[in-house]
């Protein structure tokens, strides 16, 4: 088959203005980036479409080294809705170079799946993770010169949260000590988080409006001062400056699929370490001028479908009417014992065994109140056997199935999985979304009703650093936020060896941030790191440009 580069190039682009034109978005609205990239202000969101329009998630099963093509599957049923007659529109979220350059590649689908252009959405885009970076470091330096220029009086900082980003994969930033040197500060222990865990990142996909954008950025949590009172934006009476930073960066990206049917690619940050959704914005507008629209959260159900339930339905109101979790034989297979190495090949035991890890993210969707369908991600190397012992399970488990063949096939490989969604959500009423804890619970009861519950462990112990927050924070307004754990995609538990469904397991909380402005807490499960670092073998030793032409972005 050829390679995504290949079907990108062959891909007859239209003009994002034409884009936009296909679902009703007023030419003189989109604001071009280039010819086939735009932005679309987000004036033109309408409450009653939202309302009208039937939002899908796509989430998955635990992921692993095998891959599972979520993105594809994303991708690939909005084309094949559109192929039935149906008005749908796919809702993402954006790359970041980090991972790009890193462990993985490109995040923009693959085959004849993809989101076009897919070079320039992989790489800067149209400038948002600049904007969020210089945004979010402007903060800190000013923070730095407060604090220089403030070293006695009322308002002292002694205790900074407030670190540093980037949108790299740098191990060696981790921690860092800045300030050295005659008259370069005041020396102190810092550090630097990867940009998709920036708390603006959260804050940008969570915004409703740039008024909330505003109100959010004054009330981050940057530190403490002294007799102990919590420091913020607002005190440094910046929040302003940083909200014209990020002026631009607040309204949805607009682009294309292979088959030049819209895409909003918006917000990006991570599930494993943040809240793992596109922008709340970029859904609305989707929803606005789609009748179908699908959106995706990031890793397994565990991780980004329960953000996506917990943290960002509760906080806008969305609801979707269906949820479908991807799944592939490979990565069954890999849940069931079967080695890396084996995984291309037949073995019914192994799969039969992964599907246990399938069934737990069904009872967990189940727990949500979720009309479920199951995306049997098709590869070539897959056979009929497996496929109809994946199909049996689920219709033995009431939940719906099809095959997705659009990585290989584009829109027409969707064709069933398509007729299926629209009859799972055409047979199934809306249900009241049920939430897995009450915003009046304590941040411990959050965290032990999600890790309990979902994950399945047997108790929760919080670690020293983790318990100092908690009885500071103890009374506040700030125990009603929602609660985000990060930790490994790859398991339940902590542990990221911990393959098909941990059970019994001591579920530790290392350390608890403080997103104040994002409104959520951030649980540090394990030994999770907010700056990824790089493979033995990165990604950027494959990718190189020969004639104008990019090689192994993909």
């Amino acid at each position: 088959m050829k390679s995504d580069i290949q079907i990108a190039k062959e891909t007859k682009l239209i003009k994002a203005k034409d884009v936009g034109e296909t679902v009703g978005i007023p030419r003189s609205e989109v604001i071009g980036f280039g010819r086939h990239m735009a932005k679309v202000p987000i004036s033109l969101i309408d409450k009653e479409n939202v309302d009208k329009s039937n939002l899908i998630l796509v989430t998955a099963i635990t992921p692993t080294k095998a891959g599972i093509g979520k993105t594809t599957v994303s991708i690939g049923l909005a084309l094949g809705l559109n192929k039935i007659g149906k008005n749908a529109i796919v809702a993402l979220r954006e790359p970041s170079l980090g991972p790009v350059f890193g462990m993985k590649g490109g995040a923009a689908g693959g085959g004849y799946s993809q989101v076009l252009p897919m070079e320039n959405i992989n790489l800067h885009f149209t400038g948002d993770f600049h904007a969020i970076t210089s945004a979010h470091n402007t903060i800190s330096a000013l923070l730095d010169n407060y604090m220089f220029r403030n070293q006695t009086g009322d308002k002292v900082v002694k205790q900074v949260l407030w670190k540093r980003v980037l949108d790299v994969n740098d191990r060696s930033l981790r921690y860092v000590v800045t300030g050295l040197g005659a008259g370069n500060g005041i020396p102190k222990e810092g550090g630097f988080d990867i940009t998709a865990a920036s708390e603006l990142m959260a804050i940008l996909c969570l915004a409703e409006n740039e008024e909330d954008l505003r109100r959010r950025i004054e009330n981050i949590l940057l530190g403490y001062t002294h007799d102990g009172e919590a420091f913020t934006v607002k005190d440094l009476d910046v929040a302003g400056a940083i909200t014209v930073l990020m002026k631009d960066a607040i309204n949805p990206n607009l682009v294309q699929t292979t088959e030049n049917t819209p895409a909003f690619v918006h917000g990006g940050p991570f599930a494993n370490i943040a809240h793992g959704c596109n922008s709340v914005l970029a859904t609305k507008m989707s929803m606005t001028y789609g009748d179908y629209v699908i959106t995706e959260a990031g890793f397994g159900a565990d991780l980004g479908a329960e953000k996506f339930f917990n943290i960002k339905c509760r906080k806008s109101g969305l609801s979707p009417k269906l949820t479908i979790i991807v799944a592939t034989a490979q990565g069954l297979k890999m849940h069931g014992g079967t080695p890396e190495k084996d995984i291309k090949l037949e073995d019914i035991a192994g799969l039969k065994k992964g599907l246990d890890n399938l069934k737990k993210h069904l009872d967990n969707m189940d727990s949500f109140g979720q009309t479920v369908l199951v995306a049997f991600n098709k590869y070539a190397t897959d056979t009929e056997e497996e496929i109809g012992i994946v199909r049996d399970f689920c219709k033995k488990n009431n939940v719906y199935f099809a095959v997705n063949e659009a990585f290989a096939k584009g829109s027409e490989g969707a064709i069933d999985l398509a007729n299926e969604v629209v009859k799972a959500i055409e047979n199934n009423p809306s249900k009241p979304l049920n939430f897995t804890y009450a915003d009046e619970d304590s941040i411990e009861e959050k965290i032990e009703k999600i890790a309990l519950k979902l994950y399945g462990a047997r108790d929760v112990v919080f670690g020293e650093k983790a318990m100092k927050t908690l009885k500071k924070i103890n009374g506040s307004p700030i125990t009603k936020f929602p609660v985000c754990i990060a930790k490994t995609q790859y398991s339940f538990s902590a542990d990221p060896k911990a393959y098909g469904v941990a059970k019994g397991f001591r579920f530790k909380i290392n350390d608890i941030v403080i997103n104040q402005g994002a409104e959520f807490i951030v649980a540090i499960a394990g030994e999770m790191m907010r700056m990824p670092g790089l493979p033995t073998d990165p990604q950027a030793t494959r990718i190189d440009i020969e004639n104008g032409e990019i090689h192994g972005l993909s």
